[in-house]
C-alpha cells in the first residue's frame, strides 16, 4: 500500500459529545438520543432519523444553522480523538505511507481538525470538496489526493454503506474498523465479512499489517486468518424487542447511512 486515507466520525473523531450537544439544544436527556441513534442504526436508517423522532418534520440542517447563529455550534477538540490516532497516523507516516483524512463534515469541521496538527498530509471533508459520502464523486475525489492508483489505496472507515462498499466499488482497497454504532453493529454482517480486505478493532493494527515489504503490495491477509474471515458468521444476538430489526432481518448495511 501507498496510501491511507481515513474516514473521519467514528474512526477518528468520537461522536459522543456530537449528540450530547445536539440533546442539550433540544432539552432532552443525552441516554434518550442516544438510545434512539442505536435504534436508527439497528434498523438500517439514517442516525439523524434520531432528532427528527424527537422533532417530528425538523430540518436538522437549519437546526445545526440556529446552533451555530446561537454560538452553540459545531466543536472538535483533542478530546474527540480516539486515543489510538495520533500513534497509529504517526506510525504510518513513519513507514513511508501517505496519509490522508477525508470523510462526510462541514467546512468548519475541516479547519477545526487541520487546528489540531493531525500526521496527516492532507485533512479534507466532504463539504470543502461539495460532494457526499457515498456518492462516487466523493470518492473520486479521494483518488485525485490519494497519490497513487486505487489498488495501492486503502480506505479505513466505520461504516459499510458510507466507507467499505463505495471504497470498494471505486476499485480501492478497504479496511472496516470495529468502533462506533454502525462499525460494532455491522462488523460481522456476511456482507462485510466478504468486502472488506481488512477487519481491525483499533487504528493501531494497521501499521503492523502494512509495514515492511506488504505496504507496496495488495493488502491480503495471512492464510490462516483469511480462513478464519471465509468461516466468519455473524455472532448469534439476543433477539430484539418485537419492534426492533436485527441486521440478520429486512435490512443490510447498504441501507445504513449516516
Amino acid at each position: 500500500m501507498e496510501t491511507i486515507v481515513f474516514d473521519i466520525g467514528e474512526t477518528l473523531v468520537r461522536d459522543d459529545r456530537y449528540w450530547a450537544s445536539w440533546a442539550d439544544w433540544l432539552g432532552v436527556p443525552p441516554h434518550t438520543v442516544s438510545a434512539l441513534v442505536g435504534a436508527a442504526v439497528a434498523q438500517g436508517r439514517d442516525r439523524a432519523d434520531a432528532l427528527r423522532i424527537l422533532r417530528p418534520g425538523m430540518d436538522v440542517g437549519e437546526a445545526s444553522r440556529a446552533r451555530a447563529a446561537a454560538g452553540r455550534g459545531e466543536h472538535l477538540d483533542e478530546r474527540d480523538l480516539y486515543p489510538d490516532v495520533r500513534p497509529a497516523l504517526a506510525e504510518l507516516r513513519a513507514l513511508g505511507l501517505r496519509v490522508v483524512v477525508a470523510g462526510d463534515r462541514t467546512v468548519r469541521a475541516g479547519a477545526l481538525l487541520r487546528a489540531l496538527d493531525l500526521p496527516a498530509d492532507l485533512v479534507v471533508t466532504s463539504e470543502e470538496w461539495g460532494v457526499d459520502k457515498p456518492g462516487r464523486e466523493f470518492f473520486a475525489r479521494v483518488m485525485e489526493v490519494s497519490g497513487a492508483s486505487p489498488e495501492a489505496t486503502l480506505y479505513v472507515g466505520d461504516h459499510p454503506a458510507d466507507d467499505l462498499f463505495p471504497a470498494k466499488s471505486s476499485g480501492m482497497r478497504a479496511a472496516h474498523i470495529r468502533r462506533g454504532p454502525y462499525g460494532h453493529w455491522w462488523a460481522d454482517h456476511p456482507d462485510v465479512v466478504e468486502t472488506a480486505d481488512w477487519r481491525v478493532n483499533a487504528l493501531t493494527e494497521l501499521p503492523a499489517l502494512l509495514g515492511g515489504a506488504g505496504r507496496r503490495r495488495p493488502l491480503t491477509a495471512p492464510p490462516e486468518q483469511a480462513s478464519q474471515l471465509e468461516q466468519a458468521a455473524p455472532p448469534e444476538q439476543a433477539p430484539p424487542p418485537e419492534e426492533a430489526t436485527s441486521p440478520e432481518e429486512a435490512t443490510s448495511p447498504e441501507r445504513a447511512r449516516t
